[in-house]
C-alpha cells in the first residue's frame, strides 16, 4: 500500500524543482541531461509522478545554483558562487547510490530493525529495501527522509561532502547561514582587520572549560 506521506513529499519536491528551474530560466531538457535521465522522466519528477533520488537532487542543486536544503524547505538562498564542474551523471549516481545504501544498512543494523520493518514503514517490499541497501536501486528522496527519521539518524549523514559537488553544496549552506546573521555581525566578519579576533575566538572555543576559567581569573587579577 502506497505511503501517503511519501507521495505528498514527492509532490512538494516536484513543485520546488519546477519553481527553481523556472527561476533559473532553464529547460526541462537541460535538467534531464544534467541528471542523466530522459526529459519525460524528469517531467515526471516535477509532477511528483516519479520519485527523485538524493544523488540526482545533488546534481540539480549544483546546476540550479541553490542549496540542497532548498528541496527540504520552502526557503532558499541566492548567491554568486561559481558553479562547479559537474561529474559524469551516471558514474556519480552509481557511486552515491552505493554509499547511501551502505549507510542505510549500517543505520538499520544499529537501530536493530529488520528489512521487513523498514519496508512496512515505506510501503514497499523487503526485496526493494535489499536493493536500496546494495545500491542496485536509487532511494527516492522522500523515502530517504523517512528512513532517516525512522532509524534516528540525521539526513546530513547521507549527504555528499567529498566531491566538488559536495564542496559547492557545503559552501551554499554556509552562505545561507551567514546571510541569517545580524547585519553588524556580518560586517564584523567580512572586515579583514578583524580576522585576528575571529581566529582568537576559534581558539578559545576549542579550549576546555577549566582553561577558560583560568584565563578569566587572570584577566580579573590584571583588571583589579
Amino acid at each position: 500500500m502506497p505511503n501517503q506521506e511519501i507521495e505528498l513529499r514527492n509532490r512538494i519536491l516536484g513543485v520546488t524543482l519546477q519553481k527553481e528551474r523556472n527561476r533559473a530560466r532553464i529547460s526541462r531538457r537541460e535538467c534531464a541531461e544534467v541528471v542523466g535521465v530522459s526529459e519525460r522522466r524528469y517531467k515526471a519528477y516535477e509532477e511528483g509522478a516519479k520519485a527523485i533520488s538524493l544523488p540526482e537532487l545533488e546534481l540539480l542543486a549544483s546546476f540550479l545554483r541553490v542549496p540542497l536544503s532548498t528541496f527540504r524547505s520552502v526557503k532558499g538562498a541566492d548567491d554568486a558562487l561559481l558553479l562547479p564542474q559537474l561529474p559524469d551523471p551516471a558514474m556519480f549516481r552509481m557511486l552515491r547510490q552505493r554509499i547511501i545504501g551502505a549507510r542505510v544498512r549500517q543505520a538499520r543494523f544499529e537501530a536493530q530493525r529488520t528489512q521487513q520493518e523498514l519496508a512496512d514503514v515505506l510501503g514497499v517490499s523487503p526485496s526493494t529495501i535489499s536493493k536500496y541497501e546494495q545500491g542496485e536501486l536509487p532511494i527516492p528522496m522522500a523515502e530517504l527522509e523517512v528512513i532517516g527519521f525512522t532509524l534516528g539518524i540525521s539526513f546530513n549523514e547521507f549527504r555528499e561532502y567529498e566531491s566538488n559537488v559536495g564542496e559547492w553544496l557545503r559552501l551554499q549552506e554556509q552562505f545561507a547561514q551567514f546571510a541569517k546573521l545580524p547585519p553588524e555581525v556580518r560586517e564584523f566578519v567580512v572586515r579583514p582587520v578583524n580576522i585576528r579576533y575571529l581566529e582568537l575566538g576559534m581558539k578559545l572555543a576549542q579550549m576546555p572549560a577549566g582553561s577558560l576559567r583560568a584565563i578569566a581569573e587572570g584577566l580579573l587579577e590584571i583588571t583589579f
